[in-house]
């Protein structure tokens, strides 16, 4: 069958679906790759991969493909999947024959509700889905594919679940399909240099973070490896088909988990010569990071969440605020760049604990950070802790154009203060003389650079004023739930 795999345009300048573990539109735009969707492309040679966001593709551009193809897989999200399914929808109307896979976290959490949705979604693949889907191009039924939900006389069949692939290296090489279907140049990621191209070493993630959406929804935490020679041979394979291409982003749940193992993958990346980035957990030590920058590593993406032990520990980070700080000390000494994430309105979240890691991020000094709002996918055990201690809103959990907007409230905190709290975590970090200075060096004699700043300026200045909105209709929405409330009568004692 003639397949199209697609990364969906749920929302205009969507950077938050296929192969993005936070679903939601980014600040700056940043474009991550469909990597998942490329492993079963890579297996059928007459389908195609189209990634719409970065390709500014739009949703009447893809309906009109429908007649080109056989079997849709799309690979949705979240906050995306109700217009995924009217897409889904459309396409069926203009060819009734397309078949249409749903893969991704939401069908894997609920394929029941999934199915029900719309009778355009003709099955769902929950999990992994790469050797499914290639075997039901090829022609094998449903009934007979492990991991499948579909329906058949009125019901909803949920076959056995299929055992996660252990040898990564039968995986068919991502870059060749990115060569085939992707203009790699559309790509880009803020921290990274850009023109960039990303593909995993591993899958899977032995972690148990509990707002971590992949482990718990699609890769699973058995960590599995290829091996230091197929990786290797797919850089060389990269660097000669990408030789514009500036960095090779390791895109895994978590590359440096066991030192061992990416000891050994540094040696033999070492001699290929080239640039390459990663994410990293604090558990790190000096000689691995070391051995990761003589091998050419230039930045770690690394996930230190709060600046509060006691939410660390409530989300099971398996970190120390100690950890953190050593971590990133040795990261400095070696020349490491890194790239800080964290997560405002995690479990145990007060605004004394936002100030905590608003000046724990501020002690860290990380050359970048990316502040999110914590927002419990289903699927997750941070889900069902909202969920179980009714903190969880029937509010959306994205503005119209896929932003954050936080779908959990606090005492204390309500929804318009965690944002604003977002914004002023920004504000502190980046409107410090030495931040100011280390950005704006890097522009003085790069027009490129320039260029960038100025884009990524103008992006920012744009959602910071729609957030300023939503804080202030929330205040007002607040004080005049206040004033029309019920004054009740004391019980007398």
């Amino acid at each position: 069958m003639r397949t199209l795999f697609l990364n969906p345009p749920s929302f205009e300048g969507f950077d938050g679906g296929a192969s993005s573990r936070w679903p939601a539109t980014r600040e700056i735009e940043s474009y991550w790759y469909p990597v998942w969707l490329c492993y079963p492309a890579g297996m059928l040679p007459d389908s195609k991969v189209v990634d719409a966001p970065p390709h500014k593709i739009s949703i009447e551009q893809t309906v009109a493909m429908a007649n080109d193809f056989e079997l849709l897989v799309l690979f949705t999200s979240t906050p995306g999947f109700h217009v995924d399914v009217k897409m889904a929808e459309m396409m069926k109307d203009v060819n009734p024959k397309l078949k249409v896979a749903f893969v991704g976290p939401p069908v894997t959490v609920e394929p029941e509700k999934s199915l029900r949705t719309s009778p355009a979604i003709d099955f769902v693949v929950r999990r992994e889905f790469d050797y499914q889907i290639a075997d039901y191009a090829r022609g094998t039924p449903v009934e007979e594919l492990p991991g499948v939900s579909f329906r058949k006389n009125g019901h909803i069949v949920n076959n056995p679940e299929r055992p996660v692939i252990e040898n990564l290296d039968e995986l068919p090489w991502v870059t060749k399909v990115y060569q085939r279907d992707l203009d790699v140049k559309r790509y880009n990621v803020p921290f990274l240099l850009n023109p960039y191209i990303s593909l995993y070493t591993s899958r899977g993630c032995p972690a148990m973070c509990t707002f971590c959406l992949w482990p718990q929804t699609h890769s699973g935490h058995r960590w599995r490896l290829r091996s230091s020679d197929d990786i290797a041979r797919e850089v060389a394979f990269a660097k000669d088909a990408f030789p514009y291409v500036k960095e090779i982003f390791f895109d895994d749940d978590t590359f440096n988990y066991q030192k061992a193992r990416t000891i050994e993958l540094c040696k033999k990346l070492k001699p290929l010569n080239f640039t390459w980035s990663c994410t990293s957990r604090v558990t790190t030590d000096y000689d691995t990071l070391k051995a990761m920058k003589d091998s050419g590593c230039r930045l770690l993406i690394v996930g230190y969440e709060s600046g509060e032990q006691q939410i660390l520990k409530n989300i099971k980070k398996g970190a120390t605020i100690d950890m953190a700080l050593r971590f990133t000390g040795n990261c400095k000494k070696l020349g490491l760049v890194v790239h800080g994430d964290f997560i405002i309105g995690l479990p145990g979240e007060t605004r004394e604990s936002i100030r905590k890691t608003i000046d724990f991020a501020k002690r860290l000094d990380t050359e970048t950070v990316q502040v999110s709002i914590a927002h419990p996918y289903p699927g997750t055990e941070f889900y069902d802790y909202v969920k179980n201690n009714n903190l969880i809103t029937i509010d959306a959990m994205t503005d119209e154009t896929g932003h954050q907007l936080p779908n959990i409230t606090y005492p204390g905190l309500d929804r318009g203060e965690l944002v604003e709290w977002v914004e002023r975590f920004y504000g502190e970090y980046y409107f410090r003389p030495r931040v100011v200075w280390r950005v704006v060096r890097k522009a003085i004699f790069d027009s490129s650079e320039r260029k960038r700043l100025a884009k990524e300026a103008r992006e920012y200045m744009a959602l910071r004023a729609k957030r300023k909105k939503f804080v202030a209709s929330e205040r007002k929405a607040g004080s005049e739930g206040q004033r029309q409330a019920p004054v009740t009568a004391g019980s007398g004692d």
